[in-house]
């Protein structure tokens, strides 16, 4: 019998066979490894790729027609245009008031009145604000207006590429209210598709990595706790 570790027989005529260096050994494991994590790493190259066509594909291209109320109306600042149509909105009665979530805090109703006077009652009676620095913030402050108040349904306003992501956020700290998207898309969107424009398309996937990662975060947390302890911490 052979000993152990020393060498091997080759069946043949009883001649014993060297071990394999170790180096040989290790240098073929190394070349799987590497050839797993390329494997690895195109795989993930394609579901982000699918993951972002999906994204894109839930972007709502153009503005929708509404078809009912709601009890209360909720627009996110940051974009162009949300928080004028948010109030054109509340002054065709589409909602009981509006949240302004996100807006800088020397924004008042009579600041609102002077720039846009056709909605100085809408804005004297109904309208109420919050300073939250980012989604999360928009969310959780939504959460509490919209607990105060009682509302059941909300209509949402906020920029199209940022729909997905702020439907999340909201429906994840209040899962039982009914939600309603109003996707505000601007003239240079409606004119070129994103894909020939670098600006949008990077704000595009900038948007998707985005919402990937809340979409983790929101998988391994609760509504409540941490999230609001983060939510003041980091604008987005």
């Amino acid at each position: 019998m052979p000993k152990v570790g020393s060498s091997t027989d080759d069946g043949a005529g009883g001649v014993p066979r060297p071990a394999e260096p170790a180096a040989r050994v290790s240098g073929r494991l190394l070349r799987r490894l590497g050839w797993s994590a390329v494997v690895a790493g195109v795989a993930a190259v394609g579901v982000l790729g699918f993951g972002f066509l999906w994204f894109v594909w839930r972007v709502p291209a153009d503005e929708v027609a509404l078809h009912r109320n709601a009890d209360g109306i909720v627009a996110l600042t940051g974009g162009a245009s949300r928080v004028a149509d948010a109030m054109e909105l509340m002054a065709a009665g589409r909602g009981k008031r509006l949240l302004i979530s996100g807006a800088y805090r020397t924004t008042t109703p009579g600041e609102i009145s002077r720039l846009n006077p056709v909605y100085a009652r809408v804005a004297g009676c109904c309208v109420d604000f919050d300073n939250s620095l980012n989604t999360l913030g928009n969310a959780i402050e939504t959460r509490r207006w919209a607990e105060r108040w009682g509302f059941r349904s909300l209509i949402v306003v906020t920029s199209n590429y940022h729909m997905p992501r702020a439907l999340a956020e909201i429906a994840h700290q209040l899962p039982g209210v009914a939600l309603v998207p109003f996707p505000v898309v601007t003239d240079k969107q409606r004119a070129e598709p994103w894909w020939t424009n670098g600006a949008i398309a990077r704000l595009m996937f900038s948007e998707y990595v985005k919402y990937v990662f809340a979409r983790v975060r929101m998988g391994v947390t609760s509504a409540d706790g941490v999230n609001e302890a983060r939510q003041a911490r980091a604008p987005s």
